[in-house]
């Protein structure tokens, strides 16, 4: 394992005390599987494995091998007979399944799950997934809360087991940066670590500029014709780039392609 992955693992590591769900996989199948389904945990910060009965028994090789980086998650699962021994202590359970018809259980949505299962974490919460060529039997079902169902393609719903848990541990790391006061855009969720590598949006005096010096260079060039238009054409060129909320390192680039188009042509004025 490369320092850089033990280092990052390590971070994680230390904040297993936080609380977060339990990814239980109910009897499944494939060590593969059950690795992928590790790394992809692993990925958006989540840490606590359950399986119940694996088919080709536990410790797994090919889990091993396919969980890479996430070898320490394999190492700590924790081992059940059978659900209800695997949900005994948690006092909220969802179960990753298509909507069943004939029980009478709620089903919660992708977009609030993260929210409502963070509202409870405190008590112990956590989400089953059934195996991979059956999946959770009406058995599992009843012992859970409520049914997450993802919004898939009706006439393909072949979700991999791996895949299913990778979009819950997206779900839930996601809802940690959103709250029901904030209206979802195109920055919600995104971690406070990336800040320092987004360059603010550009005062509007930066994009007047821009906006004068590519007036004046494309006139230049007789890019305005017929002269009548040329007010309408302007209005056609501002409008999107302001709807564009550039950066101040974009509109500092989109200056200087303008400067070199212009000594292209020979006009190597500066704007």
């Amino acid at each position: 394992m490369g320092k850089a992955i033990k280092d990052q693992l390590g971070r994680v590591i230390e904040r297993e005390d936080a609380p977060q769900p339990a990814v239980i996989l109910v009897r499944p199948q494939l060590g593969e599987n059950i690795g992928a389904a590790c790394r992809g945990m692993l990925n958006f910060g989540l840490t606590e494995l359950r399986l119940v009965a694996p088919r080709d028994g536990w410790p797994n090789p090919a889990a091993d091998a396919m969980a890479a980086g996430a070898v320490e998650l394999i190492e700590n699962a924790k081992l059940f007979d059978t659900v209800e021994a695997a949900v005994a202590d948690l006092s909220y359970v969802l179960a990753a399944t298509a909507r069943r018809r004939e029980l009478e259980i709620p089903v919660v949505g992708t977009t609030v799950v993260g929210r409502e299962m963070r509202s409870k974490v405190e008590q112990g919460v956590g989400i089953l997934f059934g195996p991979e060529k059956a999946g959770l039997t009406n058995a599992d079902v009843v012992l859970a809360d409520a049914i997450l169902t993802y919004p898939v393609n009706p006439a393909f719903q072949s979700l991999n087991l791996a895949q299913a848990v990778n979009v819950f541990a997206f779900i839930w790391a996601q809802s940690e940066f959103m709250s029901d006061a904030v209206k979802p855009d195109m920055g919600a969720g995104v971690p406070d670590y990336f800040e320092g590598v987004r360059s603010d949006v550009a005062p509007r005096e930066d994009l007047t500029r821009l906006f004068n010096h590519m007036e004046e260079e494309l006139d230049n060039a007789g890019f305005f014709f017929p002269a009548a238009k040329k007010h309408l054409m302007l209005q056609n060129i501002r409008a999107p780039l302001t709807r564009a909320q550039m950066s101040e390192q974009e509109v500092r680039t989109f200056r200087g392609i303008i400067k070199a188009l212009a000594k292209g042509r020979g006009n190597a004025r500066g704007g």
